[in-house]
């Protein structure tokens, strides 16, 4: 067995704890995760676990955190690449949703301990991933196709994905690639998006909205204005 010492040691052996952790949780499950078999992987003595995780909930928080990161640091890619070329925003955000869907059915331990309060929802990971999808959601309002708030739009989408995943993992293998991710998916468009085409916003709401997305941007205005513009508009917004 390896011991570790000092600062470089405890980083070093505790990201191999959580990498063997990690292969084990998706290889052969939550039952396979323990700590003679986490310690056997890693080459170090049990006790090394509980001094760096506390316990067997403490290290499946950290893979849930390691696995969310690198998830969360490959869905920011895709982001970025959609908006440097121009990937209309409705088409960049279903493919937000897809990577979301199969992300949770492909992790459905790490998913479902994301999923319950305390477990990870306000981990840094999670925290980017959220800002991930607040600026999908963002170019989408810029086109004047919301009707209901950027906030409300992320809410309505979070639900509706964490709702989702969680259905189809209470579902038999087979049924994982029907229907229900796309016609839940549809199902929020139809709640949060007006029927007008991007070019065209109608109806004050969907201008709010679409004045509100870009409001940051407005460098013409002082700092003052562009807070007054700001509570204006979400006046507008919901008044609806």
């Amino acid at each position: 067995m390896k011991s570790e010492t000092g600062v470089g040691g405890q980083t070093e052996t505790r990201a191999k704890i959580i990498d063997v952790a990690a292969r084990l949780l998706q290889e052969h499950g939550p039952a396979a995760v323990t700590t003679r078999g986490v310690a056997q992987g890693a080459g170090i003595q049990a006790p090394t676990i509980y001094r760096l995780f506390g316990d067997k909930d403490g290290l499946l928080d950290a893979v849930a955190e390691h696995v969310m990161a690198t998830y969360v640091s490959a869905k920011h890619v895709v982001a970025e690449t959609a908006s440097i070329e121009n990937i209309p925003p409705l088409e960049d955000l279903r493919a937000g949703w897809k990577m979301q869907i199969d992300f949770g059915v492909a992790n459905p331990t790490l998913f479902t301990r994301l999923s319950v309060p305390g477990h990870g929802s306000h981990s840094a990971a999670a925290q980017a991933g959220l800002e991930v999808l607040r600026s999908r959601v963002r170019r989408v309002a810029s086109t004047g196709r919301l009707r209901v708030s950027e906030e409300r739009a992320v809410d309505l989408i979070r639900a509706a994905g964490t709702g989702t995943v969680l259905t189809l993992l209470s579902k038999p293998a087979e049924e994982l690639d029907g229907p229900l991710a796309d016609i839940m998916f549809d199902a929020v468009l139809r709640e949060i998006l007006t029927d007008a085409p991007a070019s065209y916003p109608t109806g004050p709401t969907a201008a709010a909205v679409a004045l509100r997305a870009v409001d940051p941007e407005l460098h013409m205005l002082t700092h003052a204005e562009r807070q007054l513009l700001s509570e204006w508009l979400d006046r507008v917004i919901d008044a609806r």
